[in-house]
């Protein structure tokens, strides 16, 4: 889940920068996350409730392809909220996802460029 956690925080600033296409790499790299985790961790009960986040997921790449900035925001807030609800679903409450207030790595520029 820290990778999800990671492409969590690089698609915000990738969305509020308006560079669509590390957002939409970024979201992809979420998708896939959560598919292999549908595909290995099988025996996991947590792995039932996967599947809400499909299609908030969906909402966000659609704001992603529009471009959406205004869509993306409020996309991104339901993306948020979906992980909390299944966390807390899964009684990992405790774990409480917010959206970032900081750069999740120094090394990268989340500037669009051509």
């Amino acid at each position: 889940m820290i990778g999800i956690q990671l492409h969590h925080s690089k698609l915000w600033f990738a969305g509020i920068n308006n560079n669509w296409k590390l957002a939409d790499y970024e979201i992809g790299e979420i998708k896939e996350s959560f598919q292999s985790i549908k595909d290995v961790e099988t025996d996991r009960p947590e792995v039932k409730t996967v599947d809400m986040i499909l299609p908030v997921l969906d909402s966000v790449a659609n704001a992603i392809t529009m471009k959406d900035g205004q869509l993306f925001r409020k996309n991104y807030d339901l993306l948020t909220a979906t992980c909390n609800k299944c966390h807390t679903a899964n009684k990992f409450e405790f774990n409480v996802i917010i959206t970032p207030t900081a750069l999740p790595v120094a090394n990268q520029d989340f500037m669009p460029h051509p």
